[in-house]
C-alpha cells in the first residue's frame, strides 16, 4: 500500500490524502495552520519584516537563489533551540550544507553582530532609554567542551572546567553589546583586554562599568586608564556573617565596656542576597542557556559560539 513514503518519511500530500478522508472540512483551517508554521522557532511575519530588511541582497552574479533566506535563518534558530547537529536538520528545511554555508556567509561579514545591534537599539527605543547605553556589566562562564576537538581550551582552577570561557558586555537591559569566547584557562583579568580591545573605537556613550571582584588588579586598571578611560566599580559578594557563638561573646564583652552593640553590622541578614546590577548579567547567561545548541560548547572554533550568542532568541 503507497502512502507517500520514502525511507520512512510522509509526505505532506499522503497526510493531507489521510486527513481529508478521515475528518471533516472543518480541520482544513488547522492543518493549514499548522503547515504555514512548522516550528515554534520559525520567524513569524512581522519578525521576518523587522530582519528580512537587514540581510544581504542578492548580487545579480553567479546562479540564483534556489532557497531564500527566510527558511535559512528558521534552519539557523532550529538548530540554535533544539541543539541538533547541522547534518541532522529536518527535511522541511533547505540542506544543511546551504544553511551552514550562509551561517558562515553572515559570521564572517558580520550580519548576525548587526542584526543584534539594530535590534538591541529598537528595543531600547520601546523601553524610552537611549540607544546607546552609557553603563554596562562584564562578566564571564566558563563551561565544559565536547570531545570534537579544537583549540582554544584549557581548565578554569576557580570553577574547575575543562573548556572555554564566554565573556560578555550588556548593558543595564541584559541586551548583549559585545560577546567572546576563549579558552577557559585566561583569568577574567586578560579576559578584559580581549572582549574590549576589537571594540574599544566603538563604544559610543559608554562611561561607567560594573564588574566582579574577579577583573580587580591589572583588569581593571586596563579598562580604567590604559586604554578606555571608563570608570569601574567592582560589586563585591557580601562579607559571610560570623557564627552565632562568636557574634555572642563579642556582644557579652561590649557589653560589659558600656558599648553599644550593633546587631545589624555583628549579624547581617542570611540567606541569598541579589547583588547590585550584577544580577542582570546573570539573567542574560540564563536566557542564553535556553537555548539547547549553548549548554555547552559543541564547536571546534571560537567563532561560531561568539556568533551563536548574538543569533540567539
Amino acid at each position: 500500500m503507497k502512502m507517500g513514503c520514502r525511507q520512512g518519511y510522509f509526505h505532506t500530500s499522503a497526510w493531507r490524502d489521510c486527513l481529508e478522508s478521515a475528518r471533516p472540512a472543518r480541520w482544513w483551517p488547522t492543518l493549514r495552520a499548522m503547515e504555514s508554521r512548522r516550528y515554534p522557532t520559525d520567524l513569524s511575519d512581522d519578525q521576518w519584516l523587522c530582519i528580512g530588511a537587514h540581510l544581504p541582497e542578492p548580487t545579480g552574479q553567479g546562479r540564483p537563489r534556489l532557497h531564500g533566506l527566510r527558511p535559512i535563518l528558521d534552519a539557523v534558530f532550529y538548530v540554535l533551540k533544539s541543539g541538533c547537529p547541522w547534518r541532522m536538520l529536518p527535511r522541511e528545511f533547505p540542506p544543511w550544507k546551504t544553511v551552514y554555508d550562509w551561517f558562515r556567509r553572515w559570521r564572517i561579514d558580520g550580519t548576525f553582530e548587526r542584526l543584534n545591534a539594530e535590534l538591541r537599539e529598537r528595543l531600547r527605543r520601546r523601553l524610552g532609554r537611549n540607544p546607546e547605553p552609557s553603563a554596562a556589566i562584564v562578566d564571564s562562564q566558563s563551561l565544559r567542551t565536547t570531545g570534537v576537538g579544537g583549540t582554544e581550551r584549557g581548565f578554569d582552577p576557580a570553577k574547575r572546567v575543562e573548556g572555554r570561557k564566554r565573556h560578555l558586555l550588556v548593558d543595564t537591559e541584559g541586551f548583549v553589546l559585545k560577546a567572546k569566547v576563549h579558552s577557559a584557562k585566561v583569568p577574567d583579568e586578560d579576559g578584559s583586554g580581549l572582549l574590549f580591545d576589537p571594540v574599544r573605537d566603538r563604544l559610543g556613550r559608554l562611561s561607567h562599568l560594573w564588574v566582579d571582584a574577579g577583573y580587580q588588579g591589572r583588569g581593571r586598571r586596563w579598562v580604567q586608564e590604559a586604554a578606555l578611560g571608563l570608570s569601574v566599580e567592582v560589586v563585591r559578594k557580601p562579607k559571610k556573617p560570623l557564627p552565632e557563638e562568636v557574634a555572642r561573646r563579642w556582644a557579652e564583652e561590649w557589653a560589659k565596656e558600656g558599648k553599644e552593640v550593633d546587631w545589624q553590622r555583628l549579624m547581617p541578614r542570611r540567606g541569598f542576597r541579589v547583588l547590585p546590577r550584577r544580577w542582570v548579567v546573570e539573567r542574560t547567561f540564563a536566557w542564553i542557556s535556553h537555548n539547547r545548541r549553548m549548554s555547552k560548547d559543541y564547536e571546534r572554533l571560537c567563532a561560531p559560539p561568539e556568533r551563536l550568542l548574538s543569533a540567539r532568541r
